[in-house]
């Protein structure tokens, strides 16, 4: 994996953190578990690029 696109995952996925703790200061625990879930979701897409790309090389 390079760098720019761990880059990439590594941010998404703290800005759904972030967003997930804005909504929950805003008040609106649905949209907090939305944004944890696609958090998740990021991080998780981002391990299975990384292991794809190792097993390649």
């Amino acid at each position: 994996m390079s760098k720019k696109s761990a880059l990439l995952f590594s941010v998404i996925g703290v800005l759904f953190l972030v967003l997930t703790g804005v909504s929950l200061s805003y008040q609106q625990p649905l949209l907090a578990l939305l944004f944890i879930f696609l958090s998740f979701f990021t991080v998780g897409i981002g391990f299975m690029v990384k292991a794809k790309t190792r097993k390649k090389e």
